[in-house]
């Protein structure tokens, strides 16, 4: 009798990690392929000549700079005021034109004084009938008719007097309104008729000739500054030309808000052409003149962590350098090597490198974004930025 086959069950938990393992080796060869060929791709690039980067160039050059300091400021009338009146009243007369010059003391206003007259009159025949009786009295005192001290009574009664004629004569003295100083006048405020307040404004009053600059300047700059000093001044209303003076006064205390300090300078300004208001720039040079390396400003690369540029040097290639193609390359190239300096005054498209650069070093002026150390470059000057310490580009 035979016996029944058995069946053989299958193994589950040694297929699933046979399963587990060929799945990992199938996953880490392609990992290990893909990381094959960038390894390879990486090299390839690594070691794949970079093509040379095209800039312009600028040799630093010695310069005598002289320090000057800029600031801006704000011309003001040696004396300007609104002309006002002391005493209220009634305009009766106008005496002048609007806009045009006068001299010190030139009538400008009359107000109505018919009052004041009426009243003076009245005190001046007091004063008089009070000074005959003060004479009389004396008379009388040197005969020994009456007291002494009745006679300075009326002494003093008619000095009384006559000082409220004075009185009387300066208030309508006040009505008449007179121009303070030489200026130039504005826009009248009254007209005919017009009740004026005592301290109403009747016009503008502004001396123009000469006229002040008051602007500021930091801290730093207060043992540099003295008086005499030129100055040049140019203003918006007035394009193209520079006006001159001094420095006449400096602030003897600092501003503890903004730490600056007020200058004050002295323009002439024969023809009224500067006026009050006005926003000025100045300018004007510190001691003499200094001995500066200098480039244009578009050779710096201006970070927070320090101004740098590429400096160009000729070197020898090294030995089995090729191009794109391939071929060795042989001679001497170019190349540029970043270089930190340190700025100092700008003028025009120029700046100073007080630092970190020699004369005749030759810095690249144009392309610095696509530049590294040590990155070969080829020279093309045909078009340069400008370099200019005064530039003036013309309207287009």
């Amino acid at each position: 009798m035979a016996k029944p086959s058995s069946t053989r069950k299958p193994n589950l938990p040694l297929r699933m990690i046979l399963m587990l393992v060929l799945t990992l080796l199938v996953v880490g060869g392609l990992f290990a392929v893909k990381a094959f060929f960038g390894a390879q791709t990486n090299k390839f690039f690594d070691n794949m000549p970079q093509p040379a980067v095209a800039v312009t160039t600028y040799e630093a050059a010695p310069q005598a700079w002289s320090t000057s300091l800029e600031a801006v400021g704000t011309l003001v009338a040696v004396n300007g005021t609104d002309v006002t009146t002391e005493a209220g009243g009634v305009v009766r007369r106008i005496a002048f034109e609007a806009g045009q010059p006068v001299r010190a003391g030139a009538l400008l206003v009359e107000l109505n004084s018919a009052n004041e007259l009426a009243t003076l009159k009245s005190l001046e025949a007091s004063a008089q009938l009070a000074g005959v009786q003060a004479n009389r009295w004396q008379q009388l005192a040197g005969d020994q008719l009456v007291s002494a001290a009745e006679a300075e009574e009326r002494t003093t009664s008619a000095a009384t007097a006559r000082a409220a004629v004075d009185a009387q004569r300066a208030l309508i003295a006040q009505k008449t309104v007179r121009a303070p100083f030489d200026g130039v006048l504005g826009i009248r405020r009254v007209n005919l008729g017009q009740f004026v307040a005592p301290g109403d404004a009747i016009v503008s009053l502004q001396s123009l000739d000469p006229i002040y600059l008051d602007f500021t300047l930091p801290e730093q700059h207060l043992p540099a500054i003295a008086e005499g000093t030129p100055i040049n001044a140019t203003v918006d209303a007035i394009p193209g030309e520079t006006f001159g003076g001094t420095i006449t006064a400096i602030e003897p205390s600092v501003d503890a808000s903004t730490r600056n300090f007020r200058v004050q300078a002295t323009l002439r300004n024969p023809d009224g052409a500067l006026r009050p208001g006005t926003f000025a720039r100045v300018s004007f040079a510190m001691g003499g003149p200094s001995d500066v390396v200098v480039i244009p400003q578009t050779a710096v690369s201006f970070n927070p962590y320090g101004n740098a540029v590429y400096v160009i040097s000729e070197v020898d290639r090294e030995p089995g350098e090729r191009d794109m193609q391939g071929n060795e390359l042989t001679g001497k190239k170019f190349v540029a090597r970043q270089r930190f300096i340190t700025t100092g005054a700008t003028r025009g498209d120029l700046v100073a490198v007080t630092d970190g650069l020699k004369p005749g070093e030759t810095v690249a002026t144009s392309g610095l974004l696509k530049l590294r150390n040590d990155a070969e470059v080829t020279i093309n000057n045909t078009v340069q930025p400008s370099a200019d310490d005064a530039p003036a580009p013309a309207n287009r």
